[in-house]
C-alpha cells in the first residue's frame, strides 16, 4: 500500500456548517476532492431523479469529470441501462411468505396503503402480490414523478451518458444483484418502516421531496444530513445502518484499492446520502489518512 497523506482535515462540523452562497438559479455541487500523493478521487453526491432546469451543472463537477480519466456509479451503466434489473427487482418483489400483506403490515398501516392507492388509483389487489419493500420505492418514485422528477434526468444518468460519449470507463461500485438482496433482504420490520417513510412523504404533499431537492441544489450538506441521515438514523436505526452504513463500509475497499493502487483519478457518483456525516464516505475516507477537501466556490466557512 503506498504511503498516504496524513494531514488534519476540517473538522465534520467545520464540513457541515460551510455555507453556499449561490446566486438565484445557480446549483452547487456537493463535491469532494480526495487524494493521496499521486491520484484523487472526486466524490459527487448525486440526486437521482431532476428535472430539465437543474441543467447545465455547475463548472466544478464539469471539471471533475474533464480530470477523471474514469467514472464509477452505484451500479454499472449497462446494468442501469439494461432490461435486466427491472425484471430482476420485479421477479424479487413478488410476496412468497405465508399469510397475506394485509397481515403484514397491521391495520393501520394497511388502512393508510389503502387510502393512498385509492387517491392515486392503483389496484390495491394488485399491490397486495407485492412485498413492502417494493411498494416503498414505488410509491416514493410516483411522488417524484409527480412532481416532476425524472430518474433519466438523475446525475447518475447525466454522466453516464457523458462517459460513454467521452470513452471514458465506467463501473459500479456494487452488482444489481447485491442492491435487489439489500431490499429483499430486509426484515419484515424494516420493510414496514420503509413503506411508511414513503406514505409519510406521499401525505405530507410536495414539500418534504422540495426542500431536499432544494438543498441539494444549494449544496447544503447540514441540511441535508439533518433532514435526511439523522432522522432517518434516530427514528429507524436498523434501517438507517442496512441502505447507508454497511453500503458505505463495503464500498470503502474499492475506493481505497483506487487510490493506494496508483491508478488514475476517478469521478464517484453516489447518492448524497452516503457522501455525508460520519458515517459518509467522506469522513470514512479522511479517518484513513487521506486528504480531503470540499470543491464549492460558492461555499465559505
Amino acid at each position: 500500500m503506498m504511503s498516504r497523506l496524513r494531514l488534519p482535515g476540517l473538522c465534520l462540523a467545520l464540513l457541515l456548517s460551510c455555507t453556499p452562497l449561490a446566486r438565484a438559479g445557480e446549483t452547487v455541487p456537493l463535491l469532494w476532492k480526495v487524494s493521496d500523493h499521486d491520484n484523487a478521487l472526486y466524490l459527487l453526491g448525486s440526486f437521482h431523479l431532476l428535472r430539465a432546469d437543474d441543467y447545465p451543472l455547475p463548472a466544478e463537477a464539469e471539471q471533475a469529470f474533464a480530470e477523471a480519466e474514469e467514472v464509477l456509479f452505484e451500479l454499472a451503466p449497462e446494468e442501469v441501462n439494461g432490461t435486466g434489473l427491472a425484471m430482476q427487482m420485479a421477479k424479487a418483489a413478488l410476496r412468497r411468505r405465508p399469510g397475506s400483506l394485509e397481515q403484514d403490515l397491521g391495520p393501520e398501516l394497511w388502512a393508510r396503503l389503502q387510502a393512498y392507492s385509492q387517491s392515486r388509483q392503483l389496484p390495491l389487489a394488485q399491490l397486495a402480490a407485492l412485498e413492502p419493500w417494493y411498494l416503498a420505492l414505488s410509491v416514493s418514485l410516483l411522488e417524484m414523478g409527480r412532481q416532476g422528477l425524472d430518474p433519466v434526468l438523475g446525475l447518475d444518468r447525466h454522466f453516464m451518458q457523458r462517459a460513454q460519449a467521452a470513452g471514458k470507463p465506467a463501473s459500479g461500485l456494487e452488482r444489481a444483484s447485491d442492491q435487489i438482496g439489500l431490499l429483499a433482504g430486509m426484515t419484515l420490520d424494516e420493510q414496514r418502516q420503509l413503506l411508511v417513510e414513503a406514505l409519510d412523504q406521499a401525505e405530507s404533499g410536495p414539500d418534504k421531496v422540495q426542500t431536499l431537492h432544494q438543498a441539494w441544489r444549494e449544496g447544503d450538506a447540514r441540511r441535508l444530513w439533518e433532514e435526511m441521515a439523522l432522522r432517518m438514523r434516530r427514528d429507524y436505526p436498523a434501517l438507517y445502518r442496512r441502505i447507508n452504513v454497511e453500503r458505505n463500509e463495503a464500498w470503502l475497499a474499492r475506493l481505497q484499492r483506487q487510490l493506494d493502487g496508483g491508478s488514475a483519478d476517478a469521478l464517484v457518483v453516489v447518492g448524497a446520502l452516503h457522501l455525508l456525516g460520519e458515517d459518509g464516505v467522506v469522513e470514512k475516507l479522511r479517518a484513513r489518512g487521506y486528504r480531503v477537501e470540499r470543491i464549492c466556490s460558492a461555499c465559505t466557512p
